[in-house]
């Protein structure tokens, strides 16, 4: 798994790369964290387009970052998932609590309370 960072406004966008599951999930939720503590954000974007694969760590990586995020007030959300992944956060329920961004201009606008269009 490889993972990138950046910062726009209050927002901390992650690019994943790889395979996310109980090998990974660990390292993602540290990174994750020092990431959005360390850039003063309070929200997150994952962005899963190079994301292979992901297990119920990944799921249970996302449920943690969404309620940090909102003991805070902050947002997440996630972009660009292929099929699988897609169907996995919608049959577990999780894009009820994480919505599904197809492009990261929509993940933005949602984030930052604008206007937006969930998959």
């Amino acid at each position: 798994m490889e993972l990138s960072f950046s910062k726009k406004n209050k927002t901390v966008i992650i690019m994943v790369s790889g395979e996310i599951d109980h090998h990974t999930s660990k390292e993602l939720r540290w990174q994750t964290e020092s990431a959005y503590i360390d850039m003063s954000v309070k929200n997150i974007i994952f962005h899963f387009e190079n994301v292979t694969f992901m297990d119920s760590s990944g799921i249970g990586m996302l449920i943690g970052r969404y309620k940090q995020l909102q003991s805070i007030g902050g947002k997440i959300s996630v972009v660009s998932a292929n099929e699988k992944i897609t169907e996995i956060m919608q049959f577990s329920g999780l894009s009820k609590l994480i919505p599904l961004f197809d492009t990261i201009e929509d993940a933005f606008s949602y984030t930052e309370g604008r206007e937006h269009h969930a998959v």
